[in-house]
């Protein structure tokens, strides 16, 4: 008897949308607050950056500092507490990702006295999930945490370009774009033309948009599913003085660094990728419009 081909198959089933405990969900929103403060919140601060009354906090505050989740000083103010970082401490020792930045960032010579970071993609904004100091100082103290707009990034702009124009524009969200120096990118459609280059060139530059004098090359880091960026890697160094020649190096050794990442979590090798072995100058830049360095290396992404 022939089969019935017309059948379609049933749609799979939908998963209930999980229902948030709202002093769980209010508790998570508090700690965020106090980790992104940089200095300690009274609770008549934390109430309203959170739009919580008084009285609520009060309660949780004191249950968090009780579990040393918390700190609060004799003016009354709080601050986050250390038992966090024991939570960051197994995070870090547990994530596949963080292991493999660790261990395959000590391996690239091109990297060993530069600052090099990882970062994820929130939004429209990029957070570091570590940091490895170099030995010159930076303008910009990146730590662990730490958030910057993405499109002012190399490493936002390299996770970026892993993304279509549409999934592009819904991370950006409503709003003018955010610049944090007189270099930092204007128009969407200039940010649409520097992602185009990254995705030619496979690196992402921040030329002096994140801080004065300071440039940065990123790379995006894939994992074994999806066609998205997971995270991103960048190196940032002083601008000045900084050859054509060691410009290069540093492209390669952060592009290398993506790789070897990226191959460490079950990243397959990319479909194309134009490869030339002659590192050339970058273009000139458009007051207002940075453009993608064309700097061009044989390591593959």
């Amino acid at each position: 008897m022939p089969r019935d081909t017309d059948r379609s198959l049933p749609p799979p089933p939908t998963l209930p949308t999980p229902r948030l405990v709202p002093a769980v969900e209010r508790t998570s929103r508090l700690l965020d607050a106090l980790a992104d403060a940089h200095e300690p919140l009274s609770l008549a601060e934390l109430a309203r950056r959170l739009s919580l009354p008084r009285s609520s906090l009060h309660g949780l505050l004191a249950t968090l500092v009780e579990l040393d989740l918390a700190r609060r000083n004799d003016e009354a103010e709080f601050s986050l507490g250390p038992r966090a970082l024991r939570w960051a401490d197994a995070f870090t020792a547990q994530s596949g990702l963080m292991r493999a930045f660790d261990a395959h960032a000590r391996r690239i010579a091109a990297l060993g006295t530069e600052t090099i970071m990882l970062a994820t993609l929130e939004g429209r904004d990029v957070t570091y999930l570590a940091c490895r100091q170099g030995s010159r100082p930076l303008a910009v103290n990146f730590r662990v945490g730490g958030r910057f707009p993405a499109i002012c990034t190399s490493s936002g702009k390299a996770m970026l370009a892993s993304l279509e124009d549409k999934a592009v524009t819904q991370a950006l969200g409503a709003g003018p774009l955010p610049r944090l120096t007189r270099h930092g990118i204007t128009s969407l459609a200039s940010l649409r033309r520097q992602l185009a280059d990254i995705r030619h060139d496979g690196h992402a530059v921040d030329d002096e948009e994140t801080a004065e004098g300071m440039q940065c090359f990123g790379a995006p880091v894939f994992g074994a599913r999806g066609a998205a960026a997971l995270a991103a890697v960048a190196v940032s160094v002083i601008k000045a003085g900084l050859t054509a020649k060691r410009r290069a190096e540093l492209v390669q050794g952060i592009r290398q660094l993506a790789a070897d990442i990226s191959t460490e979590l079950g990243a397959p090798p990319p479909a194309t990728m134009t490869a030339r072995s002659h590192p050339t100058t970058p273009k000139p830049r458009a007051s207002g419009t940075p453009r993608a360095s064309r700097i061009a290396t044989s390591t593959p992404l």
